[in-house]
């Protein structure tokens, strides 16, 4: 199955961004080429510049603070498994705790650092972090594999408890729905919401079904139009019934 997962608010879109800009970079930190770690290095500038919003912190902070309270009202429940729900608060607080000892705006520590920057303001220009123009840079990725990694780990560590909050959330939000199986006639999905409320949609649509979801969505209506790729990609609208999954999540 293939699942697609589109936003219904702009907070979830973030954390989304996020979630996949965190997994990149452990992905190519954990490779051992200076082309990976060049781009390991380029994912950490965008991780900053989506995470700079003033007020993702404490999103994440009242988020998790409100998922411990609902997880409490579970004590003593016998259909609970109490050292589930243990360890469940214990991470929930472990990832609170550690998000609230950041001090100061996300990412001065990359601001303050000029190589860093120079670096940062260089990559925004096509080819422009060639060893012409920042030879100090050339000079780093000719380094030893593991001194890059461990400069690489320094700078990604601060951010760290973002990733552990949000990871949190996203996974509460996933498991909060119930996937059903609906089918698009002639390729088109239309659901009236009626007053239904969601933070995200989750779509899984079997990996043998050429079918690809373009989702559009607002507070009262859903619609899903399956388009089907030719040869070079292009998509040309499904004509065909469709079956996938849907579900609503909701925190």
């Amino acid at each position: 199955m293939i699942t697609y997962e589109y936003p219904l608010s702009e907070r979830i879109r973030t954390l989304l961004r996020l979630e996949s800009l965190f997994e990149r970079a452990h992905y190519f930190l954990s490779a051992n080429e200076a082309h990976d770690h060049h781009v390991a290095l380029l994912t950490l500038f965008e991780i900053h510049e989506v995470a700079g919003r003033a007020d993702l912190k404490f999103d994440l902070v009242q988020e998790l603070e409100r998922q411990r309270q609902t997880l409490l009202t579970f004590r003593n429940n016998p259909e609970i498994s109490e050292e589930a729900l243990s360890g469940a608060l214990y991470e929930i607080e472990q990832a609170s705790a550690q998000m609230l000892a950041m001090h100061g705006k996300i990412g001065q520590y990359l601001r303050e650092n000029e190589w860093l920057m120079a670096i940062k303001n260089r990559a925004a220009i096509p080819g422009g972090v060639c060893e012409f123009d920042l030879p100090a840079y050339h000079y780093w990725l000719h380094r030893d594999c593991e001194q890059r990694r461990s400069g690489l780990q320094g700078w990604l560590a601060p951010i760290l408890p973002i990733s552990a909050g949000l990871s949190i959330v996203l996974r509460l939000l996933r498991a909060s729905g119930r996937p059903e199986v609906q089918t698009a006639i002639g390729g088109a999905y239309q659901l009236m919401l009626a007053g239904r409320t969601a933070q995200m949609l989750r779509l899984r649509v079997p990996r043998s079904d050429p079918y690809i979801p373009e989702i559009s969505a607002n507070k009262y209506a859903l619609n899903i139009r399956f388009t089907i790729p030719d040869g070079d990609l292009r998509a040309r609208p499904a004509d065909a019934d469709a079956k996938f999954e849907l579900t609503f999540c909701n925190l």
